[in-house]
């Protein structure tokens, strides 16, 4: 893959941050269309967009800290590096943003959580293409069938034949994102989408967690840490929605 997009003498576009930036603009502009179709206060939609932008990227990259915690203490020069993001950090630090923002804006946060959530599997989307560029998040040695091989990858290992968990990550984000607006059009009380995703997404990362050949993820016990957090926040997602539709009957 080639991460290095374009350089025009000492600038260099990498192919990471620019789908990651395409992410973010495909989520700001459907959650905008959504938002006025829906009629909804539409002058809140960037700066929640900008605060669960910036909480995301902030508790994704704490994570990162204290998944490599180890490493951080013999360089913590590496903290202040552009790599190492962990994808449930950034998920559970937008969140938590946007409730902030819906607090102090005293906004319905499961009104705009719903609108949000679909918006973030599409940015995932575009953002595992980013993975698949850069190498990073690369899958274990492939035994057969389909395959990808990396040549000059700074993160996964070179000249082996990988299990393209990229693509398969990318692929169900965009699935992800056209099932949440299915399920938008047809839900019985707010709520409901949100809890969705966390169901969806924490299954499919924990399936796909097994693929993975990337170690410095790191790891609780026999599980990767994205699993273990897979557990709480599929469970979360499971008692939200039972006490969202328990609400509904009544």
């Amino acid at each position: 893959m080639k991460n290095e997009l374009l350089k025009i003498g000492p600038l260099t576009l990498y192919g990471y941050g620019f789908m990651i930036a395409i992410g973010v603009l495909a989520a700001w502009l459907v959650v905008e269309q959504r938002a006025r179709k829906l009629q909804l206060a539409c002058e809140h939609i960037f700066y929640l967009v900008l605060w669960c932008v910036l909480g995301g990227f902030a508790s994704a990259k704490i994570l990162f800290w204290i998944t490599e915690w180890k490493e951080m203490i013999r360089n913590p020069l590496g903290m202040f590096s552009s790599d190492g993001f962990v994808v449930y950090g950034g998920i559970i630090g937008g969140i938590l943003a946007g409730w902030i923002y819906c607090k102090v804006k005293k906004l319905n946060f499961l009104t705009y959580f719903d609108l949000v959530m679909p918006s973030i599997a599409l940015a995932q989307g575009f953002g595992r293409i980013g993975c698949f560029l850069a190498g990073c998040c690369y899958g274990k040695e492939a035994q057969g069938g389909l395959s990808v091989i990396f040549t000059d990858s700074d993160y996964a290992p070179n000249n082996i034949p990988l299990i393209p968990t990229q693509i398969y990550s990318s692929i169900l984000d965009f699935l992800h994102f056209f099932l949440l607006l299915y399920i938008a059009r047809h839900k019985k009380a707010e709520g409901e989408v949100a809890a969705c995703y966390l169901i969806f997404y924490s299954v499919g990362r924990f399936i796909l967690e097994f693929f993975r050949g990337d170690l410095e993820r790191g790891s609780i016990g026999v599980l990767s840490t994205s699993q273990f957090i897979s557990i709480f926040t599929g469970v979360a997602g499971m008692v939200m929605l039972g006490v969202i539709k328990k609400r509904a009957k009544k």
